[in-house]
């Protein structure tokens, strides 16, 4: 049996429940309307929100999560290779203790 979809508000195709979600989906709206005493028209487009939200985060995971070694190592080197290379280098002075620390208000402790 091919897997049905449908579009949401950004293009994006998600799958369309199962004949038998649809009616316990069905059911969950009917619980919700009488929970809330709202009619089933004003509940059921919050559920179908809900469920395209949980349904796009499961589908969306982060780079860091889903990257092969080889996809980390061309991100890691288009990232170094985006820096400028004509940036100065920091003097000696600069990186060292009293470069970074004030001297002054060290000797007042």
């Amino acid at each position: 049996m091919e897997a049905q979809s449908f579009g949401n508000n950004n293009n994006q195709i998600l799958p369309l429940p199962r004949e038998a979600d649809r009616e316990e989906l069905e059911g969950v709206v009917q619980v919700l309307a009488n929970v809330t005493k709202l009619p089933v028209e004003v509940v059921k487009p919050h559920l179908d929100a809900l469920l395209e939200q949980l349904m796009k985060s499961k589908q969306e995971q982060p780079f860091y999560k889903t990257a092969t070694e080889s996809e980390w190592i061309t991100a890691f080197r288009e990232w170094a290779e985006s820096h400028r290379r004509d940036t100065p280098l920091l003097s000696e002075y600069a990186l060292s203790r009293a470069g970074i620390y004030d001297d002054e208000e060290s000797e007042d402790i």
